[in-house]
C-alpha cells in the first residue's frame, strides 16, 4: 500500500491544476494538514485570496473498503447545500492527472470544529441550529441518490453481528448489545437521507452558532432516528454527561426543536434502539482500526490508539442497557478492583521507562512541533500510556464462551451476577485503556458507590 503524496510542492501543484478547472486560478499557499479526521485527510490552503479545504482519501486501498466514493460524497454535499443545509461549497474534484490522489476541494467555512469551542456556544441556539440541520437533511429529496448505501434496522443488526464474529466474537458486553438489538427491532421506517456522522467534532460553529455540517462520507438512506441518536452518544459529548442532546441540553428540548424545524415526530423507543445500535457500531469501528493497521491499509499510530477505545463503548452500552436488569442485579455489589503493584525498588520497570520516554517527548520534542505533528505526538504519548498501564495489569476482556451464551439467549441481564461481572471487567479495562474517558468516573460512583 502506498500513501498519496504529502510532499508540499507536489500537493500544491496538483491543487493548482484542480482549482483552475474549478475556475479559481492562482498559486496555492499556506498549505497545511488539519489535525482532525481519523479517516479522511483534510488540508487547508489559500488560493486567489480565499481559503479552501482539500478532503482526500489517505490511500486508494483504504478508499476501496468504503461504501461511498468521494465523487458521490461531493454530490451529496451539493444536494444538501441546495436544500438549505449549512454544508460546504464543493468547488473542484481531483483527477488522476492531478497526481495527488482522490478527493475534492471545498470553500472554507467560517469558525471552528474544535469540540471545546463548539460546546461553549449558546446551548439553545446551537441545539436549534443542529435540529434544523437534521430536519432539512431528512427532508431532502432522495431521488437520484440511488448510489447511496441503505441501512435498515434488521439487516443492519445482522451486519453488526457478522462483523463482531469476524473480530473474534469474544466481548460479552457487545454480545449483550447485539442480543438486545435483535429483541427490540423496530418496524421498517421510511428511508430518508441520513448524514451518518453528524456530531460535535464534525460541525463548524462561529460566534456560538452553527456554520457548517462536515464529513458526509457515511451518508446513506435509512431511518432518520439514527441521525438523531448518533450525536447524543456519550463519546461525542466530550464530558457533557448531564446534557444528553449533543452536550447542549436535555432530550425533550432537542426533540421539540427538531419537530419545530419540520422534522417528523420523534419515537423515543426507536431513538433508543439507534442509540444502542450506533454504540455497538462504534465499538466495531474501533476494532476495525486495528485491522486497518495490521493489514497495511493505514499504518498511522492513530489507528492503533483508536482501536483501544472500544471499552468506552462497552461502558456506555452497560449504562444504556442496565435499567432492563432486575433491581437485585442492579444493586449487586461488585468484586473489589484488582490490587496494583507496589512501589518498585532498584532498576526501572518497563512502565517507568515508558513514562520517562513520554516525559522526554513532552519536554523536548513537543515545543518544536505544531499542527498535525503536534497532534500525532499527543497520540503517540497516549499510546505509550496504554502500554504502560497494560504492563501494570489489564484484565482480559475477551470471553468467547460467555459471549456465545449471551447471543444464544442462555444468559442475560437477569442472570445472577452477570451485570456485576461485566461492570467490573469494563471498569478495569477502561481504566487501563482510556482512564480519562469522562463517563468512567461517573460509572465508578454509580457502580462502586465511591
Amino acid at each position: 500500500m502506498t500513501d498519496v503524496t504529502s510532499e508540499p510542492a507536489a500537493l500544491a501543484a496538483g491543487l493548482e491544476r484542480a482549482m483552475a478547472r474549478g475556475g479559481i486560478a492562482g498559486a496555492v499557499t499556506g498549505l497545511h494538514r488539519l489535525t482532525g479526521g481519523a479517516n479522511m485527510q483534510s488540508w487547508r490552503f489559500t488560493c486567489h485570496g480565499e481559503d479552501f479545504v482539500l478532503r482526500r482519501a489517505p490511500s486508494a486501498d483504504w478508499l476501496a473498503a468504503r461504501p461511498l466514493y468521494l465523487a458521490n460524497e461531493a454530490e451529496v454535499i451539493r444536494r444538501a447545500a441546495t436544500g438549505g443545509v449549512l454544508a460546504p461549497e464543493v468547488v473542484a474534484e481531483l483527477k488522476d492527472t492531478d497526481g495527488i490522489g482522490i478527493g475534492f476541494v471545498m470553500r472554507a467555512i467560517a469558525g471552528t470544529a474544535d469540540p471545546g469551542t463548539v460546546l461553549a456556544g449558546d446551548p439553545r441556539a446551537m441545539i436549534e441550529d443542529l435540529a434544523t440541520a437534521l430536519a432539512r437533511i431528512h427532508a431532502l429529496d432522495t431521488q437520484g441518490l440511488g448510489f447511496l448505501p441503505v441501512l435498515d434496522a434488521a439487516p443492519g443488526v445482522e451486519s453488526l453481528a457478522e462483523r463482531f464474529a469476524a473480530h473474534g466474537g469474544d466481548r460479552p458486553v457487545i454480545a449483550l448489545g447485539l442480543a438486545w438489538l435483535r429483541a427490540h427491532l423496530p418496524a421498517q421506517a421510511p428511508r430518508r437521507l441520513v448524514h451518518g456522522d453528524l456530531r460535535i467534532g464534525n460541525v463548524m460553529a462561529d460566534g456560538g452558532r452553527l456554520t457548517g455540517v462536515l464529513d458526509w462520507e457515511l451518508a446513506h438512506l435509512g431511518d432518520s432516528h439514527e441521525d438523531l441518536a448518533y450525536g447524543c452518544m456519550t463519546v461525542w459529548r466530550f464530558g457533557r454527561l448531564d446534557a444528553p442532546a449533543f452536550g447542549f441540553t436535555d432530550l425533550d428540548t432537542y426533540f421539540a426543536a427538531y419537530e419545530a424545524a419540520g422534522g417528523a415526530q420523534v419515537d423515543r423507543a426507536r431513538f433508543r434502539f439507534w442509540l444502542v445500535f450506533r454504540t455497538v457500531w462504534w465499538w466495531l469501528g474501533c476494532a476495525d482500526m486495528g485491522q486497518y493497521w495490521r493489514g497495511g491499509t493505514d499504518r498511522s499510530i492513530e489507528r492503533v490508539v483508536v482501536s483501544r477505545r472500544g471499552a468506552e463503548q462497552e461502558l456506555d452500552l452497560l449504562l444504556l442497557l442496565e435499567d432492563d436488569a432486575p433491581e437485585a442485579e442492579r444493586a449487586r455489589a461488585l468484586a473489589p478492583a484488582p490490587a496494583r503493584p507496589g512501589e518498585r525498588k532498584g532498576e526501572a520497570s518497563a512502565g517507568e521507562i515508558l513514562t520517562a520516554v513520554s516525559e522526554w517527548l513532552a519536554a523536548t520534542v513537543k515545543p518544536k512541533l505544531e499542527g498535525r505533528d503536534r497532534f500525532d505526538l499527543a497520540v503517540a504519548q497516549n499510546a505509550l500510556g496504554i502500554v504502560r498501564r497494560e504492563l501494570a495489569g489489564r484484565p482480559d476482556p475477551h470471553d468467547r464462551a460467555l459471549a456465545d451464551e449471551i447471543l444464544a439467549g442462555q444468559a442475560d441481564l437477569a442472570t445472577p451476577g452477570l451485570l456485576a461481572r461485566l461492570r467490573r471487567t469494563v471498569l478495569d479495562t477502561l481504566a487501563s485503556d482510556q482512564p480519562r474517558y469522562p463517563a468512567l468516573e461517573r460509572a465508578r460512583q454509580l457502580w462502586e458507590g465511591n
